[in-house]
């Protein structure tokens, strides 16, 4: 078989099928001459004579028929493939793998996925949620998605949405009985709820005002993995959680958490969709893609859904 390629096959199918080598030649687009000699070293390498062929006439042999019959329905095999392959050019589909933080999948993701699905309904999307920075290729990926920070240099960056800010939070009772930090230093001398990395480590809070950047690992008098236990740490009274301004919209406006430090939390770029190249994308991804950068247009456009009080709005 290494003596063989589709070409030599796709030529012996197309003479064998027409009995004519002038339009076998025509259907490969190549010159009869070319058609011909591709086919008598076939029968050399082979050994076995295929076709009797004459001026006026093209019959196959009991070789030429026996090869027919086991090779044409595998090459038509072949072929359906190849086409159904390239089809995919034309009608998005299949399935699109991303790889993304909780805080990126609540806040930006979890939003698009109900319109992008059914703009795309041939698309099957499936969104693993990892904090830890994986190789998106090696595991399986079409993309990830991450912060600019954490972005390798080779990659293909889209920004998924606008800016976003930190929120340092905790109870009105912890702050009625405990009081409320001026500076991030003061957080040393505070209960906090801290979170650790699937790799193991335990991140210093960083907070910037001014250009003055300032760096604090206060102690953790609860320590999780899990965004969910934080928060309701957090509303219970334990201490003092930074997380994303998002995830505590809705608490912050009713009252149950109050933010601090808010001129120490300064905006900072949204989440990105990445991958390895711009060549030859996978329909599906080429697909959201398109679709992330009409959905941004669209919610710079809505007027009327103000940001978060102190984060930034996409311009």
């Amino acid at each position: 078989m290494s003596d063989f390629d589709l070409r030599d096959l796709s030529a012996f199918i197309a003479v064998a099928r027409t009995r004519n080598f002038r339009r076998a030649a025509l259907e490969q687009n190549v010159s009869v001459s070319s058609l011909s000699q591709r086919l008598r070293d076939m029968e050399e390498r082979l050994g076995v004579r295929l076709m009797n062929r004459t001026t006026r006439s093209v019959a196959l042999t009991e070789a030429g028929e026996l090869l027919l019959a086991r090779v044409g329905p595998a090459i038509a095999d072949v072929s359906d493939a190849l086409d159904q392959v390239r089809g995919l050019r034309g009608v998005p589909s299949g399935r699109l793998r991303i790889n993304a933080p909780p805080p990126a999948i609540d806040l930006v993701l979890a939003p698009m996925a109900a319109p992008f699905l059914e703009a795309y309904p041939q698309i099957e999307l499936e969104i693993v949620s990892d904090s830890s920075f994986v190789d998106i290729v090696a595991g399986g990926f079409d993309a990830g998605v991450r912060y600019g920070e954490h972005l390798e240099q080779d990659m293909i960056a889209v920004s998924l949405g606008p800016p976003q800010r930190y929120a340092v939070v905790a109870s009105p009772q912890y702050i009625a009985q405990h009081g409320r930090p001026k500076h991030p230093r003061d957080l040393l001398n505070h209960a906090c709820i801290r979170a650790r990395f699937g790799s193991g480590g335990i991140p210093d809070w960083e907070f910037e005002k001014a250009g003055r950047v300032v760096k604090v690992s206060p102690p953790g008098k609860l320590i999780v993995n899990y965004p969910g236990l934080a928060r309701r740490a957090a509303l219970d009274g334990v201490g003092f959680w930074p997380t994303f301004g998002g995830w505590v919209r809705d608490e912050v406006k009713s009252g149950t958490l109050i933010r601090v430090l808010d001129d120490w939390c300064e905006p900072f770029p949204g989440p990105f969709l990445y991958y390895p190249s711009r060549r030859q994308l996978p329909s599906a991804l080429a697909a959201f893609v398109a679709f992330v950068t009409e959905w941004r247009k669209q919610e710079s456009r809505k007027s009327s859904y103000p940001p978060l009080e102190g984060e930034g709005r996409l311009t």
